[in-house]
């Protein structure tokens, strides 16, 4: 398996560790991730918002970047995921749109035909590396840990836009849970927004709907959230202490990115996973690891 690999902007700053587990589990599983050089930020809503047919066009370079390498995207973001999925279509169902990008391209010796599929890595692990795969990786067993998956908003909706999973009633990340050894948590509020997109607009209603995510979680018996956006995980570890003042109670609910779970599961130490940058005490996780024979889990130390 080879893809061109986006990880987007906060996976590579404000969450790199996201960006460092990716390589890690990649590397156990034979993901051989190519880098695209000069990739820009997918806009993310806001560049669309003041100018949307560049944002389609920066976009369009990305895609091009790929497809020059004859490769489809892997990201690891909800957001790029969305962004990217939709101007893909955009450019592919608008032969008009496609023609006038493509003059913008040529200035940069690029053209875009319309080729590349992108990725999320949650769908790669599942439907490409596989569910059986990944089980025969398992180290570290993680029966007494109840996981809540957070696929938020953009993952998968809309459901005609990314053509993966059910928007209703999605099992993806519940199928990866039950395959690494945990005990997923059924819970509504994990196919809900963060509230990341109005923080900077409306914080109290943004940390009210945050709250509400994780409190939903922890009602169901959830000892860890695993997520799959950088941006998601700002609002939810990050921005966890102003969602405690927000709702008036304490959560202390640790969040992982999806690579960091896979990694622990495989015996990839939470010091390489870069978990002592999370914000929430990551150590309930820790102790809640039950090594296999002949494995050894470092302590988290956070």
């Amino acid at each position: 398996m080879k893809y061109a690999y986006f990880p987007g902007c906060v996976g590579q700053d404000s969450c790199n560790e996201l960006d460092a587990s990716t390589k890690l589990i990649s590397d156990e599983l034979g993901i051989e991730l190519v880098e695209l050089e000069d990739a820009t930020c997918c806009g993310a809503g806001f560049v669309q918002d003041v100018n949307y047919d560049l944002a389609l066009a920066l976009n369009a370079r990305t895609l091009a970047l790929a497809e020059r390498q004859h490769l489809d995207i892997l990201t690891v973001c909800s957001t790029c995921q969305f962004n990217l999925d939709r101007a893909n279509r955009e450019l592919t169902e608008d032969s008009k749109k496609l023609a006038e990008v493509n003059k913008m391209l040529a200035e940069v010796g690029l053209r875009y035909n319309g080729t590349v599929k992108i990725k999320h890595l949650l769908w790669v692990l599942v439907d490409e590396v596989g569910l059986a795969e990944l089980q025969s990786r398992v180290k570290v067993d993680l029966s007494n840990l109840n996981v809540a998956s957070f696929y938020g908003c953009q993952l998968i909706r809309p459901g005609t836009l990314h053509g993966y999973d059910d928007p209703d009633r999605p099992q993806y990340f519940e199928r990866l849970i039950e395959a690494l050894g945990g005990k997923p948590v059924d819970y509504d509020e994990r196919k809900k927004c963060c509230g990341f997109p109005i923080t900077f607009v409306n914080e109290d209603a943004s940390m009210r709907m945050n709250a509400k995510n994780m409190l939903a979680a922890k009602e169901k018996g959830a000892d860890v959230m695993a997520t799959s956006c950088p941006l998601c995980h700002i609002n939810l570890d990050m921005y966890q202490g102003k969602a405690e003042k927000a709702a008036g109670q304490r959560i202390e609910l640790p969040i992982l990115h999806l690579p960091q779970l896979v990694g622990l599961a495989m015996g990839i130490s939470p010091e390489r996973l870069r978990m002592k940058r999370h914000i929430v005490s990551t150590k309930s996780v820790a102790r809640a690891l039950k090594p296999k024979e002949g494995t050894v889990v470092p302590a988290i130390g956070t």
